[in-house]
């Protein structure tokens, strides 16, 4: 009976501390005070050493292409294995600030379509531009990217407020948020590319049905970096609102797009209105999330969430709908820095990512991490 006792002790001190399972850490959280039927949570770390990885995205096979901002993209295998050496390197990016290498998209037609696209920071003429370029994906001999094809091109860069996150909608189109490069007026300009969400077809050209007939689908931005669809097809979105001088901190969004709506920036910012500008669903207050990529996720009994990453919240957030309310939940506060991505995977699991290296986090001797996470347990 002792025997067994102290078994048990080893077993839990174990879960408690972190087990290697088939090459991956887990960990086992408390289960949430706040909820005490909850189960414990359960983590696992499927790849780390990244350098500042910013997205990801699976392709059908569940194998992951992952970007990190220096300039390369890596590739794990559909058992998990992270390849050694990158798929691609770029040889024309500029990491400057928040620029870079920065957000993925695979083509929803793909393997018939094996086309990867990038969304990353340049310089032309001495001056900084981002552009989204589209590569042909081959795994003959091994997984590597080529064939490179730029779809759309100078969207306005500085060293701050690049936007960057790429995505396919449900109606086959491809979404790109750009940021307003730190000038905060070309936002509320339907003529220019920055401060926008843009709708594109998979060359580049405007998606039919475009509200102003160019590749703007909706403006007012400041820093948006994460979008997602729900299972009604609302298109959600993440946005970094300001963090200093006139006007002042904080007021991250949480907002619901819809073609051709005006969000407001700079003129307006959390609860403030204005006629003819949208607010936002929810913001951050004087606090600051920081936001990055956002994911859908639909519970078993009906309810569904908006994750979204927080980096210098430094937390992953849950905004739940339940029978006409929201909620905002905090997961993970502090426990593994900053958060920067956050997608759904086809196993129905939460894939983040930490960016602890991008100059602004402490980083621990293994990050930065993909760490993976079941949402039922939360």
């Amino acid at each position: 009976m002792r025997s067994l006792i102290i078994l048990v002790v080893i077993l839990i001190l174990t879960i408690g501390m972190g087990v290697y399972l088939w090459g991956s850490k887990t960990y086992v959280f408390p289960p949430n005070t706040s909820n005490p039927d909850s189960s414990p949570t359960q983590v696992s770390v499927i790849a780390e050493n990244f350098d500042t990885p910013w997205a990801i995205v699976f392709l059908p096979d569940t194998s992951m292409l992952v970007t990190e901002r220096a300039g390369r993209v890596r590739f794990i295998s559909s058992n998990g294995k992270l390849q050694p050496s990158p798929v691609l390197t770029l040889n024309d990016i500029q990491e400057t600030g928040e620029g870079g290498l920065l957000g993925i998209a695979a083509h929803p037609s793909y393997p018939q379509r094996p086309f990867v696209y990038l969304y990353y920071t340049y310089s032309d003429g001495g001056k900084l531009y981002n552009k989204v370029v589209r590569y042909e994906y081959s795994d003959n001999p091994t997984p590597h990217l080529r064939q490179s094809k730029v779809i759309v091109d100078k969207i306005p860069s500085s060293v701050n407020h690049n936007g960057g996150r790429i995505k396919f909608g449900p109606d086959g189109y491809l979404y790109i948020t750009t940021g307003d490069a730190e000038n905060p007026s070309q936002a509320q300009d339907i003529n220019v590319l920055g401060g926008k969400i843009l709708r594109v077809t998979d060359e580049g050209a405007p998606a039919p049905g475009n509200p102003f007939n160019n590749l703007v689908y909706s403006y007012g931005h400041r820093n948006p970096q994460g979008v997602t669809w729900d299972d009604s097809g609302i298109l959600w979105e993440t946005e970094h609102g300001p963090s200093g001088g006139s006007f002042g901190t904080g007021h991250d969004e949480f907002n619901k797009i819809e073609a051709g709506k005006n969000y407001g920036w700079p003129e307006i910012l959390g609860d403030q209105q204005k006629a003819g500008m949208e607010q936002p669903v929810s913001h951050s207050g004087d606090d600051t999330w920081a936001p990055g990529g956002t994911a859908f996720y639909k519970y078993p009994d009906n309810r569904y969430s908006i994750f979204f990453a927080g980096l210098r919240g430094q937390a992953l957030y849950e905004m739940e709908f339940n029978q006409g309310n929201s909620f905002l939940k905090t997961h993970f506060k502090g426990q593994f820095g900053r958060i920067r991505d956050v997608i759904l995977g086809p196993d129905s699991l939460l894939y983040i990512t930490t960016s602890n290296k991008d100059g602004r986090g402490v980083p621990s001797p293994d990050d930065d991490k993909i760490i993976k996470v079941d949402p039922k347990s939360l």
